[in-house]
């Protein structure tokens, strides 16, 4: 499914987290797609089981997962909970991006279709289609 960087400064259950929001955002996992046990995962990876765990766990806090006693974990349709701190946080990264590429001199058209084809790459077609 995928693999860990284990000479990266970021902790192992970051990358995890990271590798599912981008397989969860992209579409490769579907809505109420099962995901792999975290025994499954941990094995996989050869990483511990706790970190697969804590992975899970934080995945489900910020709704891209949830769990079903007895089954394992699924992915969510849509993010239930919105994590407005990280909403604004997000926000604002764009704002000070948008704000740099215009002093760079980029056109508002050009920031549009740079922005639709952000759109497009990731969810995989336009509303005109």
């Amino acid at each position: 499914m995928f693999q860990i960087d284990l000479t990266s400064r970021k902790p192992i259950y970051e990358q995890v987290m990271d590798r599912f929001k981008q397989l969860i955002i992209k579409e490769v996992l579907k809505a109420d797609e099962k995901i792999p046990s975290v025994r499954e995962l941990a094995k996989e990876l050869t990483i511990n089981p706790n970190t697969i765990q804590k992975s899970y766990r934080e995945l489900e806090r910020q709704g891209y997962l949830y769990s079903v006693k007895g089954r394992g974990n699924f992915v969510c349709g849509k993010i239930r909970k919105v994590d407005e701190e990280k909403l604004n946080k997000l926000k604002k990264q764009i704002q000070n991006s948008l704000s740099e590429l215009i002093y760079m001199g980029m056109e508002k058209e050009e920031l549009i279709e740079l922005i639709e084809a952000t759109y497009v790459s990731i969810k995989g077609g336009n509303d005109n289609d």
